[in-house]
């Protein structure tokens, strides 16, 4: 972790991995560390032990602002390092550790119902799953994507295959971004990563469910695009008139369901 002065009241958390990191928090997603923050600055904000107008997480960083004294901060930040670290990379390979087991599930039980109609499978085994934490919002996609087929053939499985992947992950918002309210959620493995268009879509609609990079997301209104589509969704993501007004913010627990 970095520390980084923005202006004369913020500071920027860079959760960048160096090539000399070592090896055990290497192996961490640097969402990992950032979420880990993300999470840890909230908790203490809201104890008082630190004062910040503006907590954002994004891909790589964590921005603060609003800050009566950089300086004071800065130092309570490199105090809490470690032990943040500590926890971030034992959670994460107990993580990796389950996922391992789960995605094998996973890609077994979906092979085997390749020629199958399994939308309503998909669904009951999301809901038992989600049983397990009331805390997941359930967000019921219609997996009717155009881009569904070109996912299936760079991840080497079927249509069904897709589909019963999403709908088995238990995702997390790292930050929102590109839009109000747009959700940037991780959980897949970084090798299921997706090149985005080449050409982007001047016309995305509201609600379209799509991946790219290692992040799957959803579009909380009609925009330009570039990731791959395989979806939509009715669920209001962005309602300037609610509190909050985000729908999936930061450290949401996400799951899909076939609608």
């Amino acid at each position: 972790m970095r520390i980084r002065p923005v202006g004369a009241h913020a500071l920027l958390l860079d959760c960048t991995v160096l090539t000399d990191t070592p090896e055990a928090v290497a192996d961490v997603p640097e969402a990992a560390f950032v979420e880990a923050w993300r999470a840890e600055l909230w908790r203490r904000r809201e104890r008082g032990d630190l004062i910040a107008v503006e907590i954002v997480p994004a891909a790589r960083t964590v921005l603060l602002d609003g800050l009566p004294d950089p300086t004071t901060t800065a130092e309570q930040l490199t105090r809490w390092a470690a032990a943040v670290t500590a926890a971030t990379t034992r959670s994460n390979q107990a993580d990796a550790h389950a996922a391992a087991h789960a995605h094998a599930d996973v890609d077994a039980n979906a092979h085997a119902t390749a020629n199958a109609d399994t939308q309503d499978q998909d669904h009951n085994a999301t809901a038992e799953d989600g049983a397990d934490d009331a805390a997941d919002v359930l967000v019921p996609v219609t997996f009717d994507g155009p881009d569904l087929p070109a996912v299936a053939e760079h991840w080497g499985v079927d249509v069904p295959a897709v589909r019963h992947r999403l709908t088995s992950t238990r995702f997390q918002v790292a930050f929102c971004g590109f839009a109000p309210g747009f959700p940037y959620l991780t959980g897949l493995p970084a090798e299921l990563a997706l090149p985005r268009l080449a050409t982007p879509r001047p016309r995305v609609p509201a609600g379209s469910v799509a991946l790219a990079g290692p992040y799957a997301g959803i579009y909380p209104g009609a925009s330009p695009g570039g990731w791959l589509l395989v979806g939509r969704t009715d669920l209001v993501l962005f309602d300037v008139a609610a509190d909050p007004p985000t729908r999936l913010g930061p450290g949401t627990k996400v799951r899909m369901v076939a609608a």
